[in-house]
């Protein structure tokens, strides 16, 4: 649905002739000079347009997916300071006030706790069904029968990939990819649909658990910050779109805003969850997804970290005594490299540099690929749900045959004489030193990345002390399938030149890629530091983040913003383009159709005409003839406030008409409404059935008028408008005149993010996009 009635050029009549005129000339003028080449974007004044009328801002919800388009509404944010709302707080008793924040804690707590329990489940599922999978083909390597360990270790992962598949892409479909993009642009203000409910939570623990088991270049990581934030709604809501506790303490959530917190909750939740990284976990949540913060919000969520802590640590201990089959060190990701002595001196900032140089390098390479491979999926997805599957299967496949018959590239390599028969050359799943097709006394340190879970396979790259453990073939294999193990590459390089471990290097290289990547780094130092168990680190990881995120900024987008633009979110980022400086908010009123207002007291035709003929979700309330104290009684027009689509629905469903207009007292409207019903979001015009009769009847819109909406003046610019609507969280801004007087209308329109998005400002200010290509040109 589109935000707004499109906010028009609302000047007076009398000046609307001569505005038009002088906008013409403007703009004749201004294309010459464009065409000549004189356009200057950054001298441009104030007070010239720098458009063509021919052209229309969209506020059009239209989120582009490749050729597809799926409609965005933006979420309420904002306090609707009506009547009703004022009356609900004034009339809440200390004991409600304290069960209100009694409530918000406690949920807190169940995102914790519901999230830790669930990673454990997958991590159990995960551990447990790759385990004995790989012990059944080891089996077949022992007796040498190899394609039949081929066969089995192919169909295994084919099944399980169909599993996940089907379920993703017949029951869920929002459940596919890792979800973070999704939730940061809910986070910033964008209704995400379907992305929270029920069915996707569920088919993303089932399909994550297939998925990984496969053996697939994916983790469970991502899915389990969208797990987080699936149990955060589904707890905030009360449920089920269709089936919601009614109690009356959980009316207090029933709001976007409180919703939004415990969603937030919820993604640091995940993410401490998959690293047990509890302060890595909140950072995160401060320093990517979340768009707005404050203190309270700090308390609660490192509260849900730390009882996702808790609740590992429990299963962690319970699991040690071989209580959960398979699952026993790996499965909960901790890399702990506590055991080294870190030495550096300053020879040794030379490699960490080049690591960071090469991380940021590769990382922005890999969002570029990224990126390409996203648009040729989206192509072979749109040829149905077949397309899907046959993909996922295809990818499958080749994984498995990489997987398997890679390691029999590489010759076996004699065991370190100084390792007992126990520690090298095993047969099972877990192990650095995997023996696969070699004799005794022999491992395949091929094998003993690929022939492994993906947890193991990092932890012995990882490992410390096993300087000769991987060979540079072995390791130049392994990055070129999983754009990894470059650290440990580099550390080989420097020999005797440096003191830093190996294992260590692959550390740092890990990390480097992924700030390269997701262009992360306070909290990505922080999950390093308590992955690791080794404060030593601090240092040499917080200057090869920095280089790397420095080095990627260079070449393009982090990998959430590309998918962010690929999906066609409406995401508005925290610094406005330069050049938006140069448009005011007036100028960008003026090229779109006209505003759809609404009277105080309205006739209930009007109403249903409005809201058949527009998709608009705000419209400003006007009040034509309200008198003004100060200025001897004199009569003007006032700006009431603005009303939401869903209060005017609400409105005409419960059927509140009035036989004569008039202006109604409080006690009438709290008999009918309570703010609770005003919190609906699932209301439908659809179902509202109106009588001939009524039609000519009126409804007083001023007790569910937000009577203090966010204003601007027309000539505040585009940037500054748009740092104050992310600021803010708003859904509406609304532009007043700067000039107050009879005949003015007092609202010249109103903004949504759709019309403060830089590529929808320059795709109607054509001087904009060819000044801006001129400057990258020179």
């Amino acid at each position: 649905m589109e935000e707004t009635g499109e906010p028009p050029s609302n000047r007076t009549n009398s000046n609307a002739i001569d505005d038009e005129t002088a906008l013409t000339q403007q703009n004749m003028e201004a294309d010459e000079a464009s065409v000549n080449g004189e356009a200057d974007l950054e001298n441009n004044f104030l007070h010239q347009p720098l458009l063509k009328r021919n052209r229309t801002l969209s506020a059009s919800h239209l989120a582009m997916v490749g050729a597809k388009v799926s409609y965005m509404e933006s979420l309420d944010y904002e306090i609707n300071e009506n009547d009703l709302f004022k009356q609900d707080w004034r009339s809440r008793s200390k004991i409600q006030v304290l069960q209100y924040v009694f409530l918000k804690w406690k949920l807190a707590f169940l995102v914790g706790l519901l999230t830790g329990l669930i990673a454990t489940l997958i991590n159990l599922a995960v551990e447990n069904i790759s385990g004995y999978k790989l012990l059944l083909v080891s089996g077949f390597l022992e007796q040498e029968r190899f394609m039949m360990g081929l066969i089995v270790l192919t169909g295994a992962n084919f099944l399980l990939t169909l599993s996940s598949t089907v379920l993703v892409v017949f029951f869920a479909p929002t459940a596919a990819g890792p979800g973070i993009p999704e939730i940061k642009a809910y986070l910033n203000g964008i209704d995400t649909p379907n992305m929270y409910g029920l069915p996707t939570l569920l088919v993303k623990i089932f399909g994550s658990i297939g998925a990984v088991s496969a053996g697939l270049d994916l983790g469970k990581e991502g899915p389990l910050v969208h797990i987080g934030a699936c149990i955060a709604s589904l707890l905030g809501q009360g449920g089920t779109e269709k089936h919601r506790v009614k109690w009356r303490w959980y009316r207090y959530m029933n709001n976007d805003r409180d919703r939004r917190d415990l969603i937030t909750c919820g993604s640091s939740s995940g993410v401490c969850a998959a690293f047990r990284s509890p302060v890595g976990g909140v950072l995160f949540a401060l320093e990517e997804v979340a768009t707005w913060w404050r203190s309270a919000l700090l308390w609660r969520t490192f509260f849900s970290t730390a009882v996702v802590v808790v609740v590992l640590r429990t299963v962690i201990e319970y699991c040690s005594s071989g209580e959960c089959g398979l699952f026993g060190r790996g499965g909960l990701i901790m890399f702990d490299v506590s055991n080294v002595i870190v030495h550096y001196h300053l020879m040794d900032i030379i490699p960490v540099t080049l690591i960071g140089l090469i991380g940021g390098v590769l990382g922005s390479l890999y969002n570029y690929a990224l990126h390409k491979v996203l648009r040729l999926y989206n192509l072979i997805n749109e040829r149905g749900k077949l397309a899907k599957i046959l993909l996922s299967l295809t990818v499958s496949v080749f994984t498995s045959v990489c997987m398997y018959g890679l390691p029999f590239l590489v010759s076996c390599t004699e065991c370190d004489p100084s390792l007992s028969n126990f520690d090298c050359s095993t047969t099972g799943r877990t192990g650095n030193y995997k023996r696969f097709n070699c004799p005794k006394g022999y491992y395949n340190d091929l094998a003993s990345l690929l022939f492994s879970t993906n947890d193991d396979a990092v932890r012995n790259i990882f490992s410390t002390n096993t300087p000769g453990e991987f060979r540079p073939i072995t390791l130049v294999i392994y990055f070129v399938l999983y754009c990894s193990a470059y650290g440990r590459l580099l550390g080989i390089a420097m020999g005797s030149y440096t003191k830093i471990d190996r294992g260590l290097y692959a550390v740092l290289g890990a990390a480097s890629l992924m700030a390269g990547s997701m262009r992360m780094t306070v909290s990505l130092c922080v999950i390093f530091l308590e992955l690791t168990n080794n404060l030593l680190l601090l240092p040499i990881t917080m200057l090869v983040l920095l280089i790397a995120k420095s080095v990627g900024d260079c070449f393009n987008l982090s990998i959430y913003e590309i998918i962010l633009d690929l999906k066609g979110l409406p995401f508005l980022d925290a610094n406005p383009e330069p050049w938006m400086r140069n448009i005011t908010v007036g100028e960008l009123a003026d090229v779109k159709p006209p505003v759809v207002s609404l009277r105080g007291v309205e006739k209930v035709s009007r109403i249903v005409d409005v809201l058949k003929n527009t998709t608009h979700n705000g419209f400003p309330v006007i009040d034509d003839h309200t008198t003004i104290p100060t200025r001897g009684n004199i009569k003007a027009r006032e700006l009431h406030g603005l009303i939401l689509r869903a209060h005017l629905v609400a409105v005409l469903k419960k059927k509140w008409f009035l036989e004569q207009p008039r202006r109604t007292e409080e006690w009438e409207v709290r008999e009918k409404f309570t703010w609770v019903e005003l919190a609906e979001r699932d209301l439908n015009f659809e179902q509202v059935a109106i009588e001939k009769h009524e039609m000519g009847m009126y409804v007083d819109l001023h007790p569910f008028t937000n009577k203090t909406p966010y204003t601007v003046i027309e000539d505040m610019s585009a940037a500054k408008a748009m740092v104050l609507f992310r600021q803010v969280a708003l859904r509406h801004m609304l532009i007043v005149p700067k000039y107050q007087g009879d005949g003015i209308y007092p609202v010249i329109g109103i903004l949504t993010r759709q019309d403060l998005r830089a590529h929808n400002i320059q795709s109607v200010f054509p001087h904009i996009a060819r000044a801006k290509g001129r400057e990258k040109q020179k």
